[in-house]
C-alpha cells in the first residue's frame, strides 16, 4: 500500500525553532517494515509546504495520507493557532484524491479528537495517542477495523473513540529510521533548541494542574534500556554528524538512576555529544550534576513553573521554593547555561506572592552572575487545555465564559495580576542583559 505521512504546520513561521519529526519517522519504519510503500513530508521545512503537499499527492498518489496535529498552538503566550493550516492540509489531500483514506493523528489532535473529526468530514479514522501497534494493525483491515487502542471511527452520525495506548513496551521501541527523512536539512535550522528529539522514556507521574502529559502518555513510566538509547545517538553522531540532541522526555532526570545510566553509558564509549533536556529540580545532587555535566549537558533546561511555594502547590507541582533555589545553587556552579521557565498569575495569585517571585527571580540571577551562566528566563501565562484540573478551576472561578473554545489559544490570566508578566519580564530582561554585558 502506498502511504504518504504528513506532518502538518507545528510552528507559527519560518522563523520559529523546528524539530525533527520523530514521530511519523518512527510510524513509517514500523510501516515499511510490514512491506508498505512509504513517503513522507515535514511541512514546517518547505519553502512553499502547500504547493510541496500538492506535488507529492499528484506525484505519489497514495491510497492513505496519515496527517500529524503536533502542535494546535505556539504556546508562549501567542494568539495565533496552527489549526487552521491543519484544515487546508487534509482539505486539500480529500480535494486532490478524494479515493484516499485520510488518517489523523498527533500530540494537538489527541487533545481535540471529537471536536476535528466532526468538523473534518475528510477524516476517516484518528489515533489518540501511541499509534505504532494500532497504526499497522488498521491498515490491514481499513474497512471493518478491530477495536484498536486509540483508534477515533465513525459511526452513525457520531463519532466514536476507543481508549489510548499508554502501555506500549519502550523494549521494543525502533528508533527512528531516519533514512526515510535525511535529518541534516534541520542540522542548521535552530539556535534555541537542538532539532534532534531523542525519547528515553514516556509516561509522567505527576499531575501538575495544566499538564496534558499524564493523559496522553499516561502516569506510569516506560523507559528503554540506557544501552539503546545512545546507541541511536552514537548511530546518529556517526552517520549524520549530529553532535547535539534534545531529550522529548516529559521530565528528563526521573526515574532516579535512569539518565546516570544513559551518561555513564555515554563517557564509557568516550561519546562527544551534547544534550539536554527538562529536569526535575528536587531529583538533583552534586554527584548527578557533575556526571550530567561530563557527560555532555549542554544546557539544564528547568520548569518550575511556579515563582513561589504558594503557586508551586496550586500548580501541583509537589515542590517548595526551596527545592528550585538548591538546584540553582548546584547548576550555577558548573560551566553549563540553566534555562528556568515559569508561569505568572497562577490561581490564588497575591500582592504578596508577586512579591515572592520578583524575589525568587533576584536569587535565581544572583547565583548565576558568578559564572554568568543564565541563558534565560521565560515567563509566560498558563494555556488552559482540556481535560486538566486547571480548565475546571478556571471555570468555576469564572475565567472561563461558558462556552470558551479550547480549541484556540486560551491563557489563565484574569485581573487584577493581568500584566504581571510583562512587569516581571521588564525586571528580568534588565537584570539578563546586565549580566551578560557585565554593567553592575
Amino acid at each position: 500500500m502506498r502511504i504518504l505521512l504528513v506532518q502538518t504546520p507545528s510552528v507559527e513561521g519560518p522563523s520559529q525553532e523546528r524539530v525533527y519529526p520523530i514521530g511519523i519517522v518512527t510510524l513509517a519504519g514500523r510501516l515499511r517494515n510490514r512491506g508498505h510503500d512509504l513517503m513522507l513530508l515535514d511541512m514546517n521545512v518547505e519553502q512553499d509546504p502547500f504547493g510541496t503537499l500538492k506535488e507529492r499527492l499528484l506525484e505519489f498518489h497514495p491510497e492513505v495520507v496519515g496527517v500529524s496535529l503536533r502542535n494546535i498552538d505556539p504556546l508562549g503566550n501567542k494568539t495565533a493557532s496552527l489549526v487552521p493550516s491543519f484544515f487546508v492540509a487534509v482539505r486539500m489531500i480529500s480535494s486532490l484524491l478524494p479515493r484516499a483514506s485520510i488518517i489523523a493523528g498527533g500530540t494537538g489532535f489527541s487533545l481535540f479528537p471529537e471536536r476535528l473529526m466532526r468538523e473534518l468530514p475528510e477524516i476517516r479514522y484518528g489515533f489518540v495517542g501511541e499509534a505504532e501497534i494500532s497504526f499497522p494493525l488498521l491498515l490491514s483491515s481499513l474497512d471493518n477495523p478491530p477495536r484498536l487502542k486509540g483508534l477515533c471511527w465513525r459511526k452513525g452520525g457520531t463519532i466514536r473513540m476507543a481508549p489510548p495506548s499508554r502501555d506500549f513496551d519502550m523494549n521494543l521501541y525502533l528508533p527512528p529510521d531516519r533514512s526515510l527523512l535525511d535529518p541534516s536539512r534541520y542540522l542548521s535550522l535552530n539556535s534555541y533548541v537542538p532539532a534532534i528529539g531523542i525519547e528515553t522514556k514516556r509516561g509522567c507521574p505527576f499531575g501538575c494542574s495544566y499538564c496534558v502529559y499524564p493523559k496522553l502518555q499516561g502516569r506510569k513510566m516506560r523507559c528503554r534500556p540506557a544501552a539503546a538509547v545512545v546507541n541511536e545517538m552514537e548511530a546518529l553522531h556517526k552517520e549524520y554528524g549530529i553532535e547535539s540532541f534534545h531529550f522529548t522526555d516529559p521530565v528528563l532526570n526521573i526515574p532516579r538512576g535512569h539518565l546516570e545510566e544513559i551518561c555513564r553509558e555515554i563517557l564509557r564509549r568516550k561519546l562527544k555529544v551534547r544534550w539536554d533536556g527538562f529536569m526535575r529540580e528536587d531529583q538533583l545532587n552534586e554527584q548527578n550534576v557533575a556526571l550530567y555535566e561530563k557527560a555532555g549537558c549542554e544546557c539544564f533546561s528547568f520548569s518550575p513553573d511556579g515563582l513561589c511555594s504558594e503557586a508551586l502547590k496550586t500548580l501541583g507541582k509537589k515542590m517548595k521554593e526551596t527545592d528550585v533555589l538548591k538546584a540553582a545553587e548546584l547548576v550555577a556552579r558548573t560551566d553549563v547555561l540553566s534555562v528556568y521557565h515559569f508561569m505568572v498569575n497562577v490561581p490564588g495569585e497575591t500582592t504578596e506572592t508577586v512579591e515572592k517571585g520578583a524575589r525568587l527571580l533576584d536569587r535565581i540571577y544572583e547565583l548565576h552572575s558568578g559564572k554568568r551562566n543564565l541563558g534565560t528566563v521565560v515567563l509566560n501565562n498558563i494555556r488552559i487545555l482540556p481535560g486538566t484540573p486547571l480548565e475546571a478551576q478556571a471555570r468555576e472561578q469564572g475565567v472561563l465564559r461558558p462556552g470558551a473554545d479550547l480549541l484556540y489559544p486560551t491563557y489563565y490570566n484574569p485581573p487584577p495580576f493581568e500584566t504581571l508578566r510583562y512587569r516581571l519580564e521588564t525586571m528580568h530582561f534588565c537584570k539578563n542583559t546586565f549580566m551578560w554585558q557585565e554593567i553592575q
